[in-house]
């Protein structure tokens, strides 16, 4: 069984008396430990995919299977502790609580979740080691360069011990070696915890890595390949 597998996901805005299909008819399947890029032009709904892919968004047709369950199938409400616990998330701005160390920023979702305060602190701080930051405990985020902020995204994205980590363009307000360095992260975490990864991207590098390309076109699956990494 695949890890998550959608079926005839159509998504569309009505502006007006005009209809807006942004995605028209997505079959796709994502296997465990698997690193997939999604790309495509901008505005060919790629985020919108990754989005529904994440329970963010609803679709207007079609199904979504995380780990077996329909996810639409649920109540908002089961729908939302659901995805709390099944996905994480990391965004091109990292969208750390700037009050907030890094310690405290990984400990949030867990916090959110009921779990112990002692428990979350080491749990966090143990993430925050595997991204290599563990002398950043205690660093807000205005104390962190760019990349380092967003090494602590992952680590938040992880927290929950997720199925599924939905990445959308995590490189693209980085430099180039930072960016590269988050590449690496990413590589070693599926082979540290088996991590799955969707990732939406235009950084070529990242996708030459992934063991599988997806390319969107006018809303559909024009292409999927193997990666030449």
């Amino acid at each position: 069984m695949s890890m998550l597998r959608l079926a005839g996901v159509t998504k569309s805005f009505q502006t007006g008396p005009e209809r807006l299909d942004v995605l028209r008819g997505i079959d796709l399947a994502v296997e465990k430990g698997e690193i997939v890029a999604i790309v495509g032009p901008s505005g060919v709904g790629k985020s919108t995919l990754l989005h529904i892919m994440g329970a963010l968004d609803t679709p207007t047709a079609g199904s979504v299977r995380l780990d077996g369950t329909d996810v639409f199938a649920m109540s908002d409400a089961d729908r939302a502790v659901f995805r709390n616990r099944t996905v994480g998330f990391v965004f091109q701005f990292h969208h750390l609580m700037r009050e907030l160390t890094a310690l405290e920023n990984v400990m949030m979702p867990l916090l959110i979740a009921g779990t112990d305060r002692e428990e979350a602190a080491e749990r966090a701080e143990g993430l925050l080691l595997e991204v290599r930051l563990g002398e950043r405990l205690h660093h807000r985020p205005g104390e962190l360069s760019g990349g380092e902020e967003q090494r602590a995204a992952v680590a938040r994205a992880l927290a929950a011990k997720p199925l599924l980590v939905l990445a959308d363009e995590p490189s693209g307000n980085l430099d180039r070696a930072s960016g590269e360095e988050l590449h690496d992260l990413i590589w070693r975490l599926r082979e540290s915890m088996g991590q799955t990864f969707v990732i939406v991207t235009h950084n070529q590098a990242l996708w030459e890595r992934a063991d599988r390309v997806i390319s969107l076109l006018e809303g559909r699956v024009a292409e999927q390949e193997v990666g030449t990494a």
